[in-house]
């Protein structure tokens, strides 16, 4: 089986199209088969090389790369011409002279009358080849049904009368989407269609042009768009559409895949099914038929998920390169790892983690807060230098063995935890989010701790 992904290069890549090239794609694992990659950028004035860098920076970020070297489209317009000629030959297409003005009146005529437009051309054979003309499909006649067998949307039904006569080849001898993607998709191999619903109406008049051809006609599977929480189609003013925007909000690229496949695909009581179930479990009977809704609430906790299992040396890069393109770069990103291991429990996403993080990469003399200032005044600053003596006593530098001498340590002044803890806290963070006491002085290590806390009591 082949399957294939084939977007536009007039801009990003859209979250809807990465969910597409995902089920695209795990079809393909899931059969053993082959997913290809089209760049179908035959709208020169809107396509880019920014675009097609965008794309497939995207997909290999989402992990979904193809099987062999993409396909561009525009550099294969002359075997679109050579096909539709073929067709001519044989009948199923003809060339069509009428003018602009023709066209225009007749088919104002075809929808007046409440039928399809039909060129008078194509019974005619006087035409010259050498004066301007298109090419066109022979539409099915007017009695005819074309059938979509969907394997989400069922039988589609499209009465021949519906169908124009559609034209293959521009006057200028350009060949038109239509054409360029059937002769595609049957040059390519590709044995399934699994695109967005958008495109159904599509499908009858590829259905009618392959078989013209007399060529199998693929598989088909239309699958809803998604939308936003409101229930509305995904636009602008529901947040982030660019996958790389997920990327740069801090999401993981596993987190990704399997929220997407859960828009609109289910396998039972399923909830997060993990990389290796889901090449293993996705089929197309579990599409569903209707519009899946993008929820951030349920992504986030998908990518908490995700950030628990993730390896902490590589959450230590991300969090460096977040950082580093928030001008704040990170010399040593390897020294993070630790701090994230205990930290990323807390977080939903990157930006989270780096902020839990903040109180380690500050660097001494730390920057007060208000309440941190307030905190480290008068006898609490004096018994601050009791705790530190205490704390440069402990030989086990470990969060359980600390939290249990600050314990002491209250004990002995004859004062709750209450009165040492959040002095200590305030010396080590200088204010800053941080976890639990033990945990925040064994994060920062011995030295780096006993610093900060001689650096308060010095101010």
């Amino acid at each position: 089986m082949v399957t294939r992904f084939a977007p536009s290069p007039t801009g990003y890549l859209h979250i809807g199209g990465a969910r597409t090239a995902l089920f695209n794609w795990l079809y393909a694992r899931k059969t053993g088969g082959r997913f290809l990659m089209r760049i179908e950028d035959t709208d020169r004035a809107r396509s880019t090389q920014q675009a097609v860098d965008a794309i497939l920076e995207g997909m290999a970020w989402m992990g979904l790369e193809a099987d062999e070297p993409p396909i561009f489209q525009f550099a294969r317009a002359a075997r679109h011409r050579e096909a539709a000629l073929e067709l001519v030959v044989r009948g199923g297409a003809f060339r069509c002279y009428l003018s602009a003005d023709e066209e225009t009146a007749l088919k104002d005529q075809a929808r007046a009358e409440g039928r399809a437009f039909r060129s008078p051309w194509r019974d005619r054979t006087d035409g010259d080849p050498a004066q301007p003309h298109t090419v066109r499909l022979r539409a099915p006649n007017a009695q005819a049904t074309i059938v979509v067998r969907d394997q989400v949307q069922g039988d589609v039904r499209t009465r021949g009368n519906d169908l124009d006569d559609m034209i293959l080849l521009r006057t200028d001898g350009t060949p038109t989407y239509m054409l360029a993607v059937v002769v595609d998709d049957h040059d390519m191999g590709v044995t399934h269609v699994i695109r967005g619903d958008d495109h159904l109406t599509n499908a009858a008049r590829q259905s009618a042009l392959i078989q013209a051809f007399g060529w199998p006609v693929p598989v088909y599977a239309h699958i809803p768009l998604i939308h936003g929480e409101d229930g509305k189609k995904l636009s602008k003013r529901h947040g982030a559409q660019a996958v790389h925007e997920y990327r740069d909000m801090g999401y993981l690229p596993e987190t990704m895949r399997a929220y997407l496949l859960r828009l609109g695909w289910s396998h039972g009581d399923l909830d997060i099914v993990e990389d290796e179930d889901a090449a293993r479990l996705f089929d197309l009977e579990g599409l569903g038929r209707s519009p899946s809704r993008l929820d951030f609430a349920k992504l986030g906790s998908v990518n908490a998920h995700f950030l628990r299992q993730a390896d902490n040396g590589r959450l230590a890069g991300l969090v460096a390169d977040h950082l580093a393109a928030q001008g704040r770069p990170v010399d040593d990103p390897a020294r993070l790892a630790p701090a994230i291991g205990a930290l990323k429990e807390r977080a939903k996403t990157i930006p989270e983690l780096a902020d839990q993080l903040g109180f380690v990469l500050a660097t001494r003399p730390l920057a007060l807060d208000e309440k941190a200032r307030g905190q480290l005044q008068g006898e609490a600053l004096e018994r601050l230098g009791r705790a530190a003596a205490a704390l440069c006593a402990v030989t086990q530098w470990e969060h359980e063995t600390l939290k249990q001498a600050v314990a002491d340590f209250a004990a002995a002044e004859g004062v709750g935890f209450g009165k040492v803890g959040p002095v200590i806290r305030a010396a080590l963070t200088g204010g800053l989010p941080a976890p639990d006491l033990g945990i925040a002085l064994e994060l920062l290590g011995r030295d780096e701790a006993l610093g900060r806390l001689a650096d308060a009591g010095a101010a």
